[in-house]
């Protein structure tokens, strides 16, 4: 039977059996795919070390007739093993990877492997805050589901300023400016930070914003809105 490598991340795992596991795994360029690891959860089974919670393997495979193929082989590439060392950290990768999980479908676009494997790099980097990695997160997801604000102009059209404030207005899905220029919610700093969220840029960069502490409450709040008015 043909077999295929490809690199992948493990989003699920299910004992099976006395020794085997279903595992569904993410991988660039096959989709999501459900695969039985026979025997890896014997002590010496030689595949156990390539399906590891919070890291990147490469992964040879067969595909089956049915929704279960059988995974052949497995080499770690990279281990996360910093994410297990702080349980807060643990949890929210456990909370990204089942977010992911469930709103994928079988054929996701490659995007959602290279922002897992992003988010693992971040939760395994202490030194980027945690909600950091929750708000750009969630700002991905956004962008790559097509609900990105319009983060350039207001709810007229006219582009957005450094000298006004502005509140979001949930029914355009943009900026309105206040009578006052100096009203509102959001200033110039909180744009920039959501426009660097939504461009994509890792969550390292987002850490050393100036001022970060003081603008992350107010944008993440308005993130996790728009999170909730795409579901």
């Amino acid at each position: 039977m043909k077999t295929s490598v490809t690199k992948a991340i493990i989003l699920g795992r299910t004992d099976y059996g006395e020794a085997d596991r279903i595992l569904t795994l993410l991988t660039p360029d096959q989709g999501k795919l459900r695969l039985l690891a026979k025997g890896v959860r014997r002590v010496k089974s030689k595949m156990a070390g390539g399906i590891e919670l919070f890291s990147v393997s490469e992964i040879t495979l067969i595909k089956g007739r049915g929704d279960i193929g059988t995974l052949v082989s497995t080499r770690l590439i990279t281990h996360y093993d910093q994410i297990v060392s702080d349980l807060d950290r643990t949890m929210l990768g456990y909370e990204l990877i089942k977010k992911l999980n469930k709103i994928t479908e079988d054929e996701p676009e490659p995007e959602f492997f290279d922002l897992l494997e992003q988010a693992f790099i971040a939760l395994n980097d202490q030194e980027v805050a945690r909600q950091i990695i929750t708000f750009w997160f969630a700002a991905q997801l956004l962008r790559m589901n097509g609900h990105t604000p319009n983060l350039l102009t207001d709810e007229k059209g006219v582009r957005l300023t450094v000298e006004r404030r502005y509140i979001f207005d949930f029914d355009h899905m943009a900026f309105r400016s206040e009578a006052n220029p100096q009203q509102g919610i959001f200033g110039a700093d909180h744009i920039k930070l959501l426009r660097l969220a939504f461009d994509g840029q890792p969550p390292k960069v987002i850490q050393y914003i100036k001022n970060i502490g003081d603008l992350l409450p107010v944008s993440d709040q308005l993130v996790q809105r728009l999170a909730q008015f795409s579901e």
